[in-house]
């Protein structure tokens, strides 16, 4: 039985459960998250970013003993602000910082000012993003408030209102291939919008009383769990979360309501739609044999029969929490005049950066390990210069990078908005050049963002699943190339996909080719591909240099 929501509000006690079942629902489904990567490409963080950045969130508020939603609210955006890792990270943030802007003041929030808040979050999202693109996590917040919105026009109960919420995100995520072709041609929704979608199902789940497993997460102090969703924490006895069994019954003048009733009894979370020929059940159960037993006795026959083990992903999701840290500042130096902060991930870039480079900070991070907008900031505090510029090497690190910026007091602090590791050694090559020249902070920004416009990017990887894009088949394991970040070529071999990937960059046609090795490649497998690329090359010199980098064997650059 679900207990109805007797309050019409929300305070800050009741806030806090509803964010922190938010952040449970969409930990434990990360990992579908993390697997939506429109190319096959193993590096999908667009769950452990969102994760990453509530819990951040969570750490400062878990602990209040407050009841004001204004406040509770403006602690939740704080941390998120900082916490942000990657695109879909800042822009979390900013729904966020929308949203406690619009209950500033305010002890709690009905349905009405839940709207309005929604709507104030929507638009910082939007702000956030210099070309907003539809069919993102952006699109799904929009439509889901545009629909609450509507309801709460003649509506003034919280749960039917974030009930209205959720089917309208829902919905919205799975209309985004529909409007954004790079997910159609991948065949997968928008990642950063199914986050939303998991983050807003975790609080529907807690207000009917459904299993949400918080585990630690569960907020601290005096604000006690709800007595109306009482039944939203997972079952306390000792046999765990028990199994998700669902499956369909075929048969003549069944009777729903009665399946219904004896289904219900048998477990929790009980859903049981149809009528007297076909009846869909879903249920947690314990002992999976009941319902289906029972099922086979009254039906005519079952199928579509599915049982999961919700305790074994619960452990292995708890077992995946410590893996999932986020990146970890490194390497500082002092340096005079104007100072740049850089991201890399491996020894040697690292070591590039900071060595031969005079980066004053290096950020250990790249692609599957995104820095915070807190990295930014606590890199940025670890420096005396008045002046620093950002280098972010990744497209999906760029905006947690001027979300620091931004945030940054007493500092002028620039971004170039390097989406890759050569465009990054590039700029810092023309840093170096403009600084010791005495160049002002605009005109080495300014030769820095020419100098990375000039590089062409290849990436070398293995495909973490089979895929169709644009005219290219690929078969999982696979070994791929992307050219400035679209998927280009694949083939069973390092040597052919980073020739078929140089012709696509029409290498012949450039000066220098430099083959960034990674840390499953030794020297000399590195020197005997660029003697071959030489062959084919003539006129053009080829260099290697140890990267260290995971997961790419290869980053090249073509200038």
């Amino acid at each position: 039985m679900v207990v109805e929501v007797q309050k019409q509000v929300c305070d800050g006690y009741l806030l806090k459960w509803l964010f922190t079942a938010g952040l449970a629902w969409l930990e434990f489904n990360q990992e579908k998250v993390n697997q939506m990567n429109v190319f096959p490409v193993p590096d999908g963080d667009t769950g452990t970013n969102m994760v990453l950045t509530m819990r951040k969130a969570n750490d400062l508020v878990a602990t209040m003993d407050e009841m004001h939603v204004g406040i509770v609210s403006e602690q939740i955006a704080r941390g998120a602000l900082r916490g942000a890792r990657g695109n879909s990270g800042v822009i979390l943030s900013q729904l966020w910082r929308g949203f406690a802007s619009a209950l500033r003041g305010h002890e709690v929030f009905d349905a009405e000012l839940l709207a309005h808040a929604c709507r104030q979050g929507v638009e910082a999202g939007y702000k956030a993003v210099m070309d907003p693109v539809e069919g993102t996590m952006l699109t799904v917040a929009r439509q889901a408030t545009e629909a609450l919105e509507a309801y709460v026009e003649d509506h003034d109960d919280l749960r039917g209102a974030l009930d209205t919420l959720l089917a309208a995100a829902q919905k919205s995520l799975n209309r985004t291939p529909e409007m954004l072709t790079v997910l159609k041609k991948a065949g997968v929704l928008d990642s950063g919008g199914q986050g939303l979608v998991f983050l807003l199902e975790g609080m529907a789940r807690m207000v009917h009383g459904e299993n949400v497993p918080m585990g630690e997460q569960a907020p601290q102090g005096n604000g006690e769990q709800p007595q109306s969703w009482e039944q939203a924490l997972a079952p306390d006895d000792e046999q765990g979360y028990g199994y998700d069994v669902q499956f369909l019954m075929h048969g003549e003048s069944m009777e729903v309501d009665a399946v219904r009733l004896a289904i219900d009894a048998m477990g929790w979370s009980t859903l049981v739609v149809g009528d007297e020929a076909l009846i869909k059940v879903h249920v947690h159960v314990h002992d999976p044999g009941e319902p289906i037993s029972y099922a086979v006795r009254v039906a005519s026959w079952i199928d579509d029969v599915v049982v999961e083990n919700m305790q074994a992903q619960y452990e292995e999701y708890v077992a995946g929490r410590a893996n999932s840290q986020g990146a970890e500042p490194t390497s500082s130096q002092q340096v005079d005049g104007i100072a740049v902060i850089t991201v890399a991930s491996g020894s040697g870039l690292q070591k590039l950066f900071a060595e031969g480079l005079r980066a004053a900070y290096v950020i250990t991070g790249g692609q599957t390990m995104n820095p915070s907008t807190d990295d930014f900031l606590h890199a940025i505090e670890n420096l005396d210069n008045d002046q620093i510029i950002l280098v972010p090497n990744n497209r999906n690190i760029v905006l947690a990078a001027q979300q620091a910026a931004s945030m940054a007091r007493g500092r002028r602090v620039r971004v170039v908005p390097t989406t890759s590791v050569p465009q990054g050694i590039s700029a810092l090559l023309a840093y170096i050049d403009a600084h010791d020249a005495g160049e002002d902070m605009t005109a080495v920004v300014d030769a820095m963002g020419e100098a990375m416009r000039h590089v062409i990017t290849g990436e070398v990887t293995r495909a973490t699943r089979s895929a169709h894009i644009d005219s290219l088949d690929v078969e999982q394991g696979q070994t791929i190339g992307l050219l400035n970040g679209s998927l280009v070529a694949a083939g069973d071999t390092l040597t052919e996909v980073v020739v078929s990937l140089l012709r696509r960059a029409n290498a012949s046609e450039m000066d220098l080719i430099t083959l960034y090795y990674g840390e499953d490649q030794d020297a000399s497998a590195a020197a005997a591909l660029a003697a071959h690329l030489a062959d084919i090359f003539p006129n053009q010199h080829v260099e290697t240099v140890y990267g260290g980098q995971p997961l790419y064997p290869y980053l090249i650059s073509v200038e």
